[in-house]
């Protein structure tokens, strides 16, 4: 019997390939970085191709690292970086432009022409999403619009659209030689074509963005047998697992139960609630999106504070104004100073999200004085992660009537503990930290494929398996934390319509 479960780990800046044993400890892991492409203000790209030949390459130093054999392996999962838009010839197996990154807003003259009709929520009836830059299906709309002959081939189905995840099952699965194309309801959830309800393809939205059906991947549960690796370091292995990646982490924290919640801070921060089989339609500006779906078993639905800018920000601190060496410098510059000095730094950089939603936002440091100095730019930049994440945490309450009691936290930036704590401080209440840290999202997608082929045996099997790290309770005094809150709403508000 097979001992392990692997999972490919698709994220913005990099690709990882992690395997797991039945305990959820990672067994061998291998992980590279790919290039992040401006070619103009606003736009990101990604280049497909390096990221699948970055998936060849972690997945076969991962299994020889360790002496795996594609035998050891019960079941693959993957995760990835959502909303970013591959389009690519079915034939050759060729994109036909680099990858929009989900953060890319060069979409935003189509969110203004549609919004003047129907206003920002005109959509969010079926799609649970805003009228934003961020999501897949205005991107694709794009590609059709500006890539000469693609909108023929994608009618006639020679071309192939897919998130990251539908782009690397086909490729596994046999490329131009038969190569499986499909998509999970939580990936699916996110491109704004698909009915919440239905969960299909809404054939409204399909027409009101002008995308043919045949270039749209099959839309499957997140936890099923969806075809075989052909791929050499894995070949035979069953690819059975998707989720995207901030589903992927619900999964790995095990917040099966409604009121549950995690934060992944990451490149951004994503605050997601399980609200169960009852899909809430969000009043105060999160996203309602597809939480997971386990085979037969009815869909679980979330709410959804996306933060765009939280990690980002300290490596723009890093890259852009030469603060610190590394990202994980800036804890030490931040606690030379006791405090933030009066400062707040709000980082809309490609705008605003959850719970604004401003595209024309941008980036904001207030409250400068002489007394200012670089410990205090380094400490607004953190706790501008912490209060964006109170933003969402409290109409995540109010949408969903949950007073959440704990936070569980995941993702890059949870080993800051002054991070940690002023988060635990300015929400005013317990933030947890579990064992599994760093790998949560991968973890979810192994669990997902492995409940798919029986190596886990229920949700009950993968609950025995979280454990907590570290717990951070609130030390500050509520006047304090009220007036700092206070302060950082304020400082928001200037980063409002700059952009005309």
């Amino acid at each position: 019997m097979a001992k392990y479960v692997g999972a490919i780990d698709q994220g913005t800046t990099s690709t990882r390939f992690i395997v797991f044993d039945r305990s959820g400890r990672v067994v061998s892991v291998a992980q590279k970085e790919h290039e992040q492409i401006y070619p103009n203000p606003g736009w990101v790209e990604h280049e497909p191709e390096e990221i699948w030949t970055r998936t060849r390459e972690v997945m076969a130093e991962a299994m020889k690292k360790h002496d795996l054999q594609p035998s050891d392996l019960a079941a693959i999962g993957i995760t990835n970086q959502r909303e970013t838009t591959v389009v690519w010839n079915r034939k050759t197996g060729k994109p036909v432009a680099n990858a929009l990154v989900w953060q890319d807003t060069r979409v935003a003259n189509y969110v203004s022409e549609f919004a003047k009709s129907g206003g920002q929520d005109c959509f969010r009836g079926k799609t649970g999403l805003p009228l934003t830059t961020y999501f897949s299906g205005l991107k694709i709309r794009w590609v059709l619009e500006n890539v000469r002959g693609v909108r023929e081939l994608a009618e006639s189905g020679d071309v192939l659209f897919g998130n990251i995840d539908s782009f690397l099952v086909w490729h596994l699965t046999g490329g131009p030689n038969g190569g499986i194309h499909v998509t999970d309801v939580t990936n699916a959830s996110r491109t704004q074509l698909m009915n919440l309800d239905t969960l299909s393809w809404d054939q409204e939205m399909l027409a009101a963005f002008g995308i043919p059906q045949a270039m749209l991947p099959e839309i499957r549960s997140s936890s099923e047998v969806y075809g075989q690796a052909r791929e050499s370091s894995i070949k035979d292995v069953a690819i059975a697992g998707i989720l995207g990646d901030q589903q992927a982490a619900l999964v790995g924290q095990t917040c099966f139960e409604p009121g549950e919640a995690k934060n992944t801070y990451g490149t951004g921060c994503f605050l997601l609630m399980n609200t169960g089989t009852r899909k809430i339609d969000s009043k105060s500006g999160l996203l309602t999106t597809v939480g997971y779906k386990f085979g037969d078993q009815p869909a679980h639905y979330a709410l959804e504070g996306s933060i765009a800018i939280t990690g980002a920000l300290v490596q723009w601190v890093r890259d852009n104004l030469g603060l610190i060496q590394k990202s994980s410098d800036i804890e030490a510059l931040a606690k030379t100073v006791k405090d933030n000095g009066g400062v707040y730094f709000v980082p809309a950089f490609s705008g605003l999200y959850a719970p604004y939603w401003k595209d024309n936002a941008r980036g904001v440091i207030t409250g400068l004085t002489r007394y200012a100095n670089k410990g205090h730019l380094a400490r607004a930049a953190l706790e501008a992660t912490a209060f964006q994440t109170r933003d969402v945490l409290e109409a995540m309450e109010k949408d969903s009537g949950i007073k959440l009691d704990v936070l569980r936290a995941d993702g890059g930036m949870v080993d800051d503990e002054l991070l940690m704590q002023f988060q635990a401080d300015i929400l005013n209440r317990p933030v947890v930290r579990p064992v599994t840290k760093d790998a949560t999202t991968a973890l979810g997608a192994a669990y997902a494929a492995g409940l798919a082929v029986g190596y886990f045996k229920d949700l009950k099997d993968l609950r025995t398996n979280w454990r907590v790290d570290h717990t951070w309770n609130s030390n500050l005094e509520n006047g304090k934390r009220e007036e700092m809150y206070k302060l950082w709403k304020r400082a928001v508000t200037r980063s409002f319509d700059w952009v005309s």
